[in-house]
Order: structure tokens, then C-alpha cells, then sequence
């Protein structure tokens, strides 16, 4: 769940990370420069576009990811969305959901969306990465990379020790902000 963790050898966190924002701007001007981002990794796919929100609606940091996808699917994105609060996808569901999405789509192009954890720095933060994602990381959990590109939002510290704890005692505020801008950058983006 760490933004950064995972990187291939070699890889420089530039070489990844397309674009951040960061709630303590709140500039418009970097919404939309995100949404344009966005834009240009959604636009010239010609495989079908699934939106993978991931988390959990029983741990405060981890409802980012079904909180994006509820609010994506209210905003009649015109593209799959799996995970929202009613049916979040998460660590006990994901291979299900995962082997349900590769029978329904022949090799979809799989946008992922997860909370993560980093440093005091970077609460607040939205990072737009190119690559697969490991959901679950910063948990030592055994998950499978996925996704082709991925917005991971910030939504609290990592406290090495108790990792569980950090997404616990996650404030809600930061939180649904976090969602609400995540989902008007992709909203504005397709």
C-alpha cells in the first residue's frame, strides 16, 4: 500500500509517477491538470476500461477505494466499476472478482484505485503510476499485482509497527475528501 514500494530494480520513483495532488493546494488548476493526465492514459486504449476500486468499508483508510467507486458509479462513469460500499472488493474477494472480470472482458484495461499509506509528508496526496499495483501491501498481504495504470491516494502514515492501526485511525474527513477529488479528476478526465 505504500505509494512507492514494489518498484521494479532500476526504476526511479520519476520514471512511475505521472502526476500528483495533494489536498493542501486545493488549486483547481492541478485537478484538472490531473484530469488531463488522466485523459491521456484513458483515450488511446482501444481494450474495454474497468475502474478496480479496492478496499474495504469496515476500516476508516481503507473505505477510499469503495468510496471512489460508489461515487463513480452515482456520476454514470460510462465504464465497469467494480468495488463500491455495497460491494467492496477486497482482500478475501479480490481473486473471485479478479477471475470474474478476466471471464466478462478479454484483457480489459484495468485502472486501479487504493488508499495507501505513506509518510507524514504525503497525507493528502494523489498519485497517478503507471504500472500494476499490489493491494494490501503495506499489510504484508499476499495479494496479486494488478492493473495497468493506478491512483493511489495517501490517506494516512506508515507506522512500520502497526500498519493496521494507521488505516484505523484514518480520518474520515481525509478520507472523503481524498474520494471526492479522486472522483472529479476521473469524472473531468472521461
Amino acid at each position: 500500500m505504500y505509494p512507492f514500494k514494489g518498484r521494479k530494480k532500476g526504476e526511479t520513483k520519476k520514471e512511475r509517477q505521472y502526476c500528483n495532488y495533494t489536498l493542501e493546494t486545493k488549486a483547481e488548476g492541478e485537478i484538472d491538470e490531473m484530469s488531463y493526465q488522466v485523459a491521456r492514459v484513458l483515450r488511446p486504449t482501444s481494450k474495454e476500461i474497468i475502474f478496480l476500486c479496492i478496499g474495504s468499508d469496515r476500516s476508516t483508510g481503507d473505505s477510499f477505494g469503495p468510496l471512489v467507486g460508489t461515487m463513480l458509479r452515482e456520476n454514470e462513469v460510462p465504464y465497469p466499476v467494480f468495488g463500491t460500499l455495497a460491494e467492496p472488493v477486497h482482500a478475501l474477494n479480490l481473486k473471485s472478482v479478479f477471475k470474474e472480470i478476466k471471464k466478462q472482458f478479454n484483457n480489459p484495461f484495468i485502472f486501479g484505485i487504493d488508499a495507501c499509506l505513506g509518510g507524514y509528508h504525503q497525507i493528502g496526496s494523489i498519485f497517478l503510476t503507471k504500472g500494476p499495483f499490489c493491494p494490501g501491501e503495506a499489510m504484508s498481504k499476499s495479494l496479486p499485482e494488478l492493473g495497468d495504470y493506478h491512483l493511489k491516494a495517501v490517506v494516512n502514515y506508515l507506522d512500520p509497527l502497526f500498519p493496521q492501526q494507521s488505516l484505523n485511525g484514518t480520518r474520515l474527513d481525509t478520507v472523503m475528501n481524498l474520494a471526492k477529488i479522486t472522483t472529479k479528476i476521473i469524472v473531468k478526465a472521461v
